[in-house]
């Protein structure tokens, strides 16, 4: 297994253009509910997490006929996750996306009010210490 390396600088630029990230970051509270209405409820989740040597190419095509697709790279952004597909990218354009996104949600003073922690502190606020 190959291990990921952070994102270079022009990666990271080329992330604040790209549409799709400027998209989440309108989309990221507008719909609550976007997992039930993605295109992805009626195709194999296998297909949006293939195996590192496999092409992404049929998960992204699918992804770009979503209506949700704002929302959902917005939820991966959000939690971090950087496996599988969300949103129409690729764990790849995602790492160079989340140093973007951090960077965005970060100097919003509306999200400061709302958001609160990221949800994954949230969630651990969750497991009771032993």
């Amino acid at each position: 297994m190959t291990r990921a390396r952070m994102p270079r600088p022009h990666e990271v630029a080329a992330a604040r253009r790209d549409p799709r990230l400027l998209r989440a970051l309108r989309d990221r509270r507008s719909d609550e509910a976007w997992r039930t209405r993605g295109t992805c409820q009626s195709v194999d989740p296998e297909t949006f997490f293939p195996a590192p040597n496999e092409p992404a190419d049929a998960a992204v095509e699918l992804c770009r006929s979503c209506d949700v697709q704002g929302s959902c790279l917005a939820w991966a952004l959000e939690v971090g996750d950087t496996h599988g597909v969300w949103g129409g990218t690729t764990p790849r354009e995602r790492r160079a996306m989340l140093v973007a996104w951090r960077g965005e949600v970060e100097s919003d003073p509306d999200a400061a009010d709302t958001a609160g922690p990221p949800v994954r502190d949230r969630l651990l606020t969750l497991v009771p210490l032993s």
